[in-house]
């Protein structure tokens, strides 16, 4: 309830925020950081759906971005980012609407075997804390945090059980089939999750304008479908990455950043559930992290358990708090009336009506 109130007493500061994003031609210049891996390639083309986006894609091989992102006047190539210091950072982030950050340090040590095999033992050697993506997050968040336009965002795709390595036995023995998998004990050698973790710290110490989204296995194979939504870092299972994709553009540009500033989710897809048409009703029954990581805070478990399970009901509109009776789901987004007629207005049948009067 608070922050569905909070979003709608600053309806008209987000709309102004929104048009101060906008260059000359109207268009809201969104940053997106890795946009050549697999998930960075679906983000633009989600962004390019839309006609008054304007793509900052953020790469470290301007040759091979220009193979595989669209050719479109759209699209802004910035090959010379250096994401480790402050003036680039600021730069390419000037004036724009949002960051979407689909990257991974992994990558900074070029396209060959050989110096990505130097940049992974680096990784492995060095402190998570002084990574590559902790570093550059924590500009990021400090360019967008600085930003005049108050809609700004950075919308930061991390890894469900980023936070399980750190987990305490007893909550390991608890929870094995999250604790106890193969990214998680894979990271007692490579440390991605720590460095995971550490970037995710870095992001939320440094601006209160993030939202991070941790996708449990991505999968191609697996169909689309509706992203579950949940926290905790819990969740197992896979992820669709045209899902994905869709889900981070709508973080960074839909959605009242009253409801995603400070937000830590993790998500999964539900394989051939067609996708909600609005995110807010979900958004607005999680928690912020600053709730969350108060050790003396406690998850109410019906309210956990309540929010799951409304992301389970069928249709797109999922509020079966607006069906009438005689009314499927189906009627419901399609806005037909039940067989019933109006919800409150229902002519029922006979012998319903004499049972209840007798």
């Amino acid at each position: 309830e608070g922050r569905k109130m909070m979003g709608d007493m600053f309806f008209f500061f987000f709309s102004a925020a929104i048009l101060l994003a906008r260059d000359c031609n109207g268009l809201a210049k969104v940053v997106v950081v890795g946009a050549t891996g697999r998930v960075g390639r679906i983000v633009v083309k989600e962004l390019l759906d839309r006609e008054d986006v304007q793509v900052r894609a953020v790469v470290r091989d301007e040759e091979k971005a220009k193979e595989v992102l669209p050719s479109s006047d759209k699209v802004e190539i910035w090959s010379n980012v250096k994401l480790t210091e402050r003036a680039s950072v600021n730069e390419v982030c000037e004036d724009c609407a949002s960051v979407i950050w689909v990257a991974s340090g992994l990558t900074q040590g070029g396209g060959t075997p050989f110096s990505r095999l130097g940049t992974l033992l680096g990784t492995v050697l060095r402190s998570p804390k002084d990574s590559f993506d902790a570093k550059a997050l924590r500009l990021l968040g400090q360019a967008v945090d600085a930003s005049p336009n108050t809609n700004a965002r950075v919308v930061c795709c991390s890894s469900a059980a980023a936070s399980r390595p750190a987990w305490s036995q007893d909550k390991k023995t608890k929870f094995p089939g999250a604790a106890d998998i193969p990214i998680v004990r894979l990271n007692d050698k490579l440390k991605l999750l720590d460095i995971k973790a550490a970037a995710e710290d870095a992001l939320r110490h440094s601006c209160g304008r993030y939202c991070i989204v941790r996708p449990t296995g991505l999968n191609d194979e697996w169909p689309r479908g509706r992203l579950v939504l949940s926290q905790g870092d819990l969740a197992v299972g896979r992820t669709n990455r045209a899902d994905l994709a869709q889900l981070l553009v709508q973080l960074a540009l839909d959605v009242d950043p009253s409801y995603t500033n400070g937000l830590t989710i993790e998500a999964f897809t539900l394989a051939n559930y067609p996708a909600p048409r609005e995110l807010e009703p979900i958004l607005s029954r999680l928690t912020p992290d600053h709730e969350l990581l108060n050790v003396n805070h406690q998850q109410d478990a019906d309210s956990v358990l309540y929010n799951l399970l409304q992301q389970l009901v069928p249709g797109e509109t999922m509020a079966p708090n607006q069906l009438a009776m005689g009314q499927t789901y189906e009627n419901l987004d399609n806005k037909e009336t039940g067989r019933l007629g109006e919800r409150g207005a229902e002519k029922l049948p006979s012998f319903i009506e004499t049972t209840s009067s007798s």
